[in-house]
């Protein structure tokens, strides 16, 4: 009888690890962006994302916006706060110089809401499908 068990375990487990290696895991594909490539997030960075495919759920960047938090922050604002470079109440604003942010699907907005700083350029708008 133990024997029928151990076997039926074994017969579960194979089954598991083909379904993984056949149908793997949507983060399995995901991407990973350094915001600003090198130099970070930083100024006139507009047109950063041109020519780069974005899927909800990417990651941007394994450092991911990379920057000085003594001077620069992140903050995840909607199309109305990235055109007028004003954080909206309740935006998430990130400050650890090596922010993790997934997207979502459609528009994701990121300015610096440093003083000035979104108005000489330190924004992004990056469209995930």
């Amino acid at each position: 009888m133990a024997q029928g068990r151990s076997s039926a375990a074994m017969a579960t487990m194979a089954v598991l690890l083909l379904l993984q290696l056949t149908h793997p895991s949507k983060q399995a594909y995901a991407t990973t962006y350094l915001v600003g490539g090198s130099g970070g997030w930083t100024f006139n960075l507009d047109s950063w994302p041109k020519g780069k495919t974005f899927k909800a759920g990417d990651t941007l960047c394994t450092a991911v916006f990379k920057y000085d938090p003594t001077v620069h922050n992140v903050v995840a604002v909607d199309k109305g706060g990235y055109g007028s470079c004003r954080t909206p109440a309740g935006a998430r604003v990130y400050k650890t110089g090596k922010d993790l942010i997934q997207l979502k699907k459609g528009f994701n907005y990121f300015i610096c809401n440093f003083p000035g700083h979104c108005e000489s350029g330190m924004k992004i708008a990056v469209n995930a499908s």
